[in-house]
Order: C-alpha cells, then structure tokens, then sequence
C-alpha cells in the first residue's frame, strides 16, 4: 500500500479540487480570461475530475450498501439533468447550454464496479446470471458510457485501474502511465507553429490527468469531515458553480 501523509484527508483534498474545478470553468465567463490562460487552466485541472473518479472508487469499497450509494449518483446525476434543462431554456436567447454532468460518469462507473466486482460480497444474490453474461453487460455500459458520458474516456478505465489494482499500486501506476501515454498519442497533432501545437495540447490534455497521483500519495486514507455539509458538499458545489457561472455569462453577453 502507498505510504500515507498524515493530515491531508479525503475532505482537505475535495476543497482544492472545487477550487481548481471553478479555475477550469470560468473561461466561459466572456472577457475574464485573456491569451493563453483558458488552456492553461484547463491544462492543471485535469486532475479534478479523476480525483473525484478516485473518491467515487473509495465510496465504493467503503460504503455500507454499494447499490444504494450507485442509486445516489444516479439521483443527482437526475438532479443536474433536469436543473442543465432548466437553465437551458431560461437562457437560451442567448445561446447559454450547460451540458455538464460528471455524476453521471461516475454513476456508471460504479454501475460497471457492481456489475464486474459485484454490489455485495455475495454478489450472486444481486446478479444470479451467468457470469459471462455479467461481464458482457458490463462491457457494453462501459464502451457506450464512455463516449455518452462527460470525460468517461478517462474516467471510467481510470476507475477500473483504481479498483482492480487497489491492492498493488505499482501496477496499478504503470496502467495509469499507460492510460495516458494512450491518451496522449490520440491527442496529439502537429500545427504549422510551436505556438499552435502547445496551446492546442493545452486544450487537448486528457493525457495529463496523470498528474492527479501526487494528491493520490498525501491522501491518508481519512475521509476527514464527515458532517452533513462535507457529505453532500460536492454533490452540491459541483453544479452550483456551473450554474452560477451560466448565470454570470448570461449577464454579462
């Protein structure tokens, strides 16, 4: 298991990622940024969403009923769902969508942790199929939400990674490595200038989500605050902001 440094828990880490999640959206907000800086935003937060795929794979292992705490993602996922419409039609005059929804990503990537490890540790009784037919159900949520899904290209086989390889991280950082080299070659395209190539890499960085693994060696295995507001603060900051910043964008057009 990874070595653990003490005081930096689950919660002291969630608070650093809304920061960065608001630096990675408030390019939307017309004039705020100038240059290059939107890439370069978009660029350092590529571990957000990962970090939050990580989270998801802990709740998963730690959580007291698996199906209940899929069924919960599932809710906001809803939830954002039908709040992204809302605001859809308030502020389509002037061509403000959001299309958002990192809940349910990472709603089907419990779903497809449930359905391959299964929701409980007598899987048989949530699943009594064969189980070839299991994992062939499996295959197909993941292949189809990964492209329906937001980032669900990186999340959900980074998911996959965490889990399966929980218990041997060298392996486990090798296939992360991999994952992004992956990412990497299908991301990149050479343009007439340096210039060019770097601010379109900066754009097109899915590849450096591996930077999420120097907030994966200070976690110490704490969830830290576990008060009501901790327990539903991201389920709540999360499309906040981004409808706070639709809102902003739509006063300022």
């Amino acid at each position: 298991m990874m070595k653990k440094v003490k005081g930096v828990d689950g919660f002291q880490i969630k608070l650093v990622m809304a920061l960065l999640m608001v630096l990675d959206h408030i390019d939307k907000i017309p004039g705020l940024l100038t240059g290059d800086w939107a890439g370069i935003f978009h660029a350092v937060t590529r571990c957000v969403g990962v970090w939050f795929a990580f989270a998801a794979v802990e709740g998963f292992i730690h959580t007291r009923s698996r199906i209940l705490y899929n069924a919960r993602l599932f809710l906001w996922a809803t939830i954002m769902f039908v709040g992204n419409k809302v605001l859809d039609l308030l502020l389509y005059s002037k061509g403000i969508y959001n299309s958002n929804n990192i809940f349910l990503t990472l709603a089907c990537g419990v779903l497809t942790l449930g359905i391959f490890f299964g929701f409980s540790k007598n899987d048989r009784i949530v699943f009594p199929i064969n189980k070839w037919v299991r994992y062939s159900l499996g295959v197909l949520i993941l292949g189809g939400a990964a492209f329906l899904t937001e980032g669900g290209m990186v999340l959900l086989p980074f998911m996959l990674i965490t889990y399966a390889f929980r218990e041997k991280e060298s392996l486990r950082n090798l296939l992360y490595l991999a994952l992004a080299f992956l990412l990497f070659c299908m991301s990149i395209q050479v343009y007439p200038t340096l210039g060019e190539t770097i601010s379109m890499m900066l754009y097109n960085s899915d590849w450096l989500f591996i930077t999420v693994l120097p907030f994966l060696y200070v976690y110490n295995g704490e969830r830290g605050y576990t008060g009501k507001w901790g327990k539903y603060f991201f389920y709540i900051f999360y499309p906040a902001h981004l409808w706070l910043i639709s809102l902003i964008t739509f006063l300022v057009k």
